[in-house]
């Protein structure tokens, strides 16, 4: 069984200011489109064929096999971003996330003001992610390349991609500018849904 490149679940057009269509047409359908085609080539074939994307990362990763480990952990973090906005999103988060955030973090603000940080500060191209660890508690995680929080058995709840080919076609080299919008189009609804 290959894998296969996610619709986006919105239309690109929604995003004004954020990312544009173009932005879109790189980001998603180029950059994540190789990394599933190049993971698929990769794994053909191989033990690694017929797992599932998680297995697959894992897998790859207790084995140091870096060219399947970075285009699954690629082809999962983007899947799991493009999911983490909407058109209509944004504003202070409701539901259980939003009590975990009043409760580790203080305040919704203070949640935001150290996520922006964190993710500009990934040094080079990375991630920033919202996770919740074995005790129950929520953390802000910044990943290098491909990682992600199940590698180290934590539930991914948010993330923003960081990676220079995430933000360039619409703010240049200006990240901070791309994470700041990134807050009007979160998707509550799915970071709650981690939850479940």
């Amino acid at each position: 069984m290959s894998f296969v490149l996610p619709e986006l679940p919105f239309e690109k057009k929604d995003f004004k200011g954020f990312i544009s269509v173009e932005g879109f047409d790189y980001h998603h359908g180029k950059h994540h489109a190789a990394y599933v085609n190049n993971l698929n080539a990769l794994i053909k074939d191989t033990d690694f064929e017929g797992l599932s994307l998680e297995d697959v990362v894992k897998k790859a990763d207790n084995e140091k096999n870096m060219g399947v480990f970075n285009n699954a952990s690629q082809h999962y973090n983007h899947t799991f971003f493009w999911n983490c906005m909407k058109p209509d999103g944004g504003g202070v988060p409701t539901g259980e996330v939003a009590k975990l955030i009043e409760r580790d973090f203080g305040s919704f603000q203070n949640f935001r003001t150290e996520f922006s940080a964190a993710a500009t500060k990934v040094f080079g191209s990375g991630w920033a992610y919202l996770a919740l660890n074995k005790e129950n508690k929520l953390e802000i995680m910044q990943f290098s390349n491909a990682g992600s929080p199940f590698l180290q058995n934590k539930l991914a709840l948010l993330t923003i991609d960081v990676w220079e080919h995430a933000y360039y076609i619409d703010h240049r080299n200006a990240r901070p500018n791309f994470i700041n919008l990134f807050w009007e189009f979160v998707n509550w609804e799915f970071v709650n849904n981690q939850l479940l």
